[in-house]
């Protein structure tokens, strides 16, 4: 199984703990077939027809049959969302509601029945806020309607018809946002795998760039000091030894998602890294100590800009300054180069400024952060980097210990 397949089922396993159970499989939606056996409540008026109890037979005849195309005609769409709220939707309820009254006032007896059963189609056709009023509504008339054909057990018929009403309405709307709220969920578990793969890859973007771009660095660097200087050409070695083994340690906590760059360390391998690479390293940083998100954030960005320094400006040198306020804290690179090894196969060309690849995952960091980076030539030629970071304004230094300077050469 592979990384975005477990973030995927912790997800779904998170939530499926939450209601008692590890993962919940839901069955079809419900459709119309839900209501159908409720007509068998019109089975008494069917009876007195088919015994001969009913006057006028073949009228009694066409509006049972009237009523069951119309019942189950708006049942059927009353469980899709945009047919329930049709124009012939509304038709059709419109017509059964005529043809119950009809049967009703016309008949009494047992086709009163047939006013529940209405009430049944008319909540599930219509859910809303106005649902209360119409179940009201239609409990009433029905009471009235049941009341002048059977005296006070009209009543009953009355009650039943408002809680088939409601009823019905509050049950399937229960159940439409169950599903709603399993779809989100669903929906959540599917974006935590997309941010945890874009999170991934842009670490491992980031990681492996700087180090890989180091290791050809020293490496070139000790291949040229061999001949004639084997014990610099060594320390180069034991440098390449020491920034895999670190890579290994970071490439490690990227995947687990605790890796905190440390600004310090970031700022000491940038003038490794020049250094190696032939550019003069020149390192200022002023201001107040920052947060520990903001060091790793700048950290990130000194890696992408110095690897982007090492291998394509072809610059002789390379200015890193880090000037904090209580509010802000901005990170400056610029380096001297003219692009010269910009045509490598493989490589972005600095001249896409924020478009590059490091450049771009680096910009939606500081975005998502608050902050902000440019990139792009400099006037003077060259290249710039600019990230800026918002510090937590309620951060107090001591005086004497504010500031820290260094430089380079």
């Amino acid at each position: 199984m592979n990384w975005s397949r477990r973030v995927s089922c912790r997800v779904k396993q998170g939530a499926g703990r939450g209601g008692g159970q590890e993962h919940e499989r839901p069955g079809p939606p419900p459709t119309g077939f839900s209501l159908l056996p409720w007509l068998l409540m019109g089975m008494g008026a069917f009876s007195n027809l088919f015994q001969g109890k009913t006057p006028n037979p073949w009228i009694g005849a066409v509006g049972l049959f009237a009523f069951n195309s119309l019942y189950i005609y708006v049942v059927f769409r009353a469980f899709d969302k945009r047919a329930r709220t049709a124009r012939s939707t509304r038709l059709a309820l419109l017509l059964l509601f005529l043809v119950t009254c009809g049967l009703a006032i016309g008949y009494g007896g047992t086709w009163l029945l047939f006013l529940p059963l209405f009430g049944l189609a008319t909540g599930a056709s219509l859910r809303g806020p106005a649902l209360g009023r119409i179940g009201v509504g239609l409990g009433l008339f029905a009471g009235i309607v049941a009341g002048l054909r059977e005296g006070w057990n009209g009543i009953n018929v009355g009650y039943g018809t408002f809680l088939s009403t409601v009823v019905t309405a509050v049950i399937l709307s229960l159940s439409d946002a169950v599903r709603e709220l399993r779809a989100a969920r669903e929906e959540l578990a599917r974006r935590a795998v997309e941010e945890e793969r874009l999170r991934f890859s842009r670490d491992l973007h980031d990681l492996l760039g700087h180090t890989l771009s180091v290791i050809v660095v020293k490496s070139e660097a000790a291949r040229r000091l061999a001949p004639r200087d084997m014990g610099a050409a060594l320390t180069q070695i034991t440098d390449i030894e020491s920034v895999g083994r670190q890579a290994l340690t970071e490439i490690r906590e990227a995947v687990t998602g605790y890796r905190e760059g440390g600004l310090d360390t970031e700022l000491d391998r940038a003038r490794s890294a020049l250094t190696a690479a032939g550019v003069e390293p020149v390192v200022r940083r002023s201001g107040p100590p920052l947060t520990p998100d903001a060091e790793a954030l700048l950290g990130w960005a000194v890696r992408e800009a110095v690897t982007n320094a090492v291998r394509h400006s072809g610059a002789r040198r390379c200015e890193i300054a880090v000037t904090a306020t209580a509010e802000r804290v901005r990170l400056t690179v610029v380096d001297d180069g003219d692009g010269t090894s910009a045509g490598r196969a493989g490589d972005p060309d600095p001249a896409d400024g924020a478009g590059g690849t490091g450049l771009k995952g680096l910009t939606e960091r500081l975005a998502a952060a608050g902050g902000s980076l440019r990139a792009g030539p400099s006037p003077r030629g060259g290249f710039t980097v600019t990230a800026e970071v918002p510090l937590d304004g309620g951060e107090t230094v001591e005086s004497g210990g504010a500031r820290l300077g260094s430089s380079v050469g």
